[in-house]
């Protein structure tokens, strides 16, 4: 009965030491884009040299839209605690509803988001429909 009592002790103090790490190292959490500044560092890092010269954050910032000096689209979105993006082209699908704006890849494994991008969404949806290959 004692090594029992010992056992769930000892695994108790291992849960509690693991939640105690991932707070102080601050894993997990909530994870959501603030700034341009910080749209730009991730579109860097999922896309080497993408330079957005416009960016458009959705408010509740989980996913954002952005484009390059030379046309190109980047839609970036929330996976777990990372980023995952995707270049589009002309095969992506949007869907603009009032203040919201739906992209999709085409490519079910990245789905589909909708954006709440307020007034901004119809120039974006604009934007999005001249896409080149």
């Amino acid at each position: 009965m004692t090594g029992e009592l010992l056992k769930l002790a000892g695994s108790i103090a291992a849960i509690l030491f693991l939640a105690w790490l991932a707070r102080h190292w601050r894993l997990g959490g909530d994870v959501r884009i603030r700034n341009d500044e910080q749209a730009r560092s991730i579109a860097d890092e999922i896309i080497c040299g993408f330079d957005p010269v416009d960016i458009a954050i959705d408010k509740a910032g989980i996913a954002a839209l952005m484009r390059d000096a030379g046309g190109r689209h980047l839609l970036v979105r929330r996976h777990g605690a990372m980023w995952a993006g995707r270049l589009l082209d002309n095969h992506s699908e949007t869907r603009l509803d009032q203040n919201f704006l739906t992209v999709g890849t085409g490519e079910k494994t990245f789905g589909a988001i909708t954006l709440d991008l307020g007034e901004r969404a119809q120039i974006w949806a604009a934007g999005l429909r001249h896409l080149r290959v």
